[in-house]
């Protein structure tokens, strides 16, 4: 990762050069000069922010890592290959299959579920449709499908603390 901080910076470090270059040059004010100048401008912030981006470890602005984030919005309730075994009924050999508990403990994790928010958490998440894609199989709104999913979510969250 050094390595590739040093490279950002070599670079950086050239586009500096060839913009006061080109400043120096640009004294009958070309418009071809000037449209270079600003792309070199806007390399030099491009590249200033991945140089940023690999020191810190986190998107530059942002006041949070990843790491820094509440639980609820980082844990994966269900392994999304679990989920879509159990939708897709594997074959058999096949590495993505599940156990018979497994199976069990997933049906009983659904069964909380209402009829709609199954379809949906099942459609996204096992079938791997997106909620565009599921709005429009279920003849319902897009949003629909979101709350639906996120409310199908929290309930599996709240069901798998309880089993803990």
């Amino acid at each position: 990762m050094q390595d590739l901080l040093r490279e950002y910076e070599y670079t950086k470090m050239q586009l500096e050069a060839k913009r006061r270059l080109l400043k120096k040059e640009n004294t009958s004010k070309d418009e071809i000069n000037v449209s270079d100048i600003e792309l070199l401008g806007e390399m030099i912030s491009s590249v200033d922010f991945i140089i940023e981006w690999i020191k810190t470890g986190k998107r530059p602005g942002k006041k949070r890592g990843i790491e820094r984030r509440a639980a609820y919005e980082r844990e994966i309730l269900v392994d999304p290959i679990t989920i879509q075994s159990y939708v897709n009924n594997g074959v058999a050999g096949s590495p993505a299959n599940i156990t018979d508990s497994q199976r069990k403990e997933l049906e009983e994790a659904l069964s909380i579920l209402s009829k709609r928010e199954k379809e949906c958490y099942t459609l996204a998440h096992g079938r791997g449709f997106t909620q565009y894609e599921v709005a429009n199989l279920l003849l319902i709104s897009r949003g629909t499908v979101d709350k639906y999913i996120r409310r199908a979510q929290e309930k599996i969250s709240r069901y798998l603390q309880l089993k803990k």
